[in-house]
């Protein structure tokens, strides 16, 4: 049996701009990416926690240390910049890979600057805004 499971999750991003001339997806970070585990490409799952919209799409890298999350096409109408989302990715495994799985988890700041990261059940890593 085949299960989907949270792979990496950015919490608490700010969007920073929208783009509705853009063809789709979200332009998100490199460095951000690189942190929560996420690949250019990849499909995630959005939730805006200011207004309850979710929404998939695909990353495209932004530039490192810009800390951009901006929503590109059709997504830019769910998100306002300043809202605060969480962008979410999936695996698919098997069932003894799933029960020993554990995702990443990164939180940005207000500004999405990275604060911490864990693997959930594991013990937080503080991050230098610097990075």
């Amino acid at each position: 049996m085949k299960l989907h499971l949270l792979k990496s999750k950015i919490h608490n991003a700010r969007v920073t701009s929208g783009d509705l001339e853009y063809e789709g997806s979200i332009t998100i970070d490199q460095e951000l990416l690189l942190l929560a585990e996420m690949i250019p490409n990849e499909k995630v799952l959005v939730v805006n926690n200011n207004n309850g919209e979710r929404f998939e799409t695909y990353i495209i890298n932004g530039e490192p240390g810009s800390r951009v999350i901006q929503l590109n096409g059709a997504a830019a109408r769910c998100a306002l910049p300043g809202d605060e989302i969480i962008i979410m990715t999936f695996a698919v495994m098997d069932e003894k890979k799933a029960r020993t799985f554990q995702p990443m988890v990164l939180i940005v700041d207000h500004l999405n600057n990275p604060k911490r990261r864990h693997r959930i059940g594991q013990e937080d890593e503080q991050l230098s805004s610097s990075i």
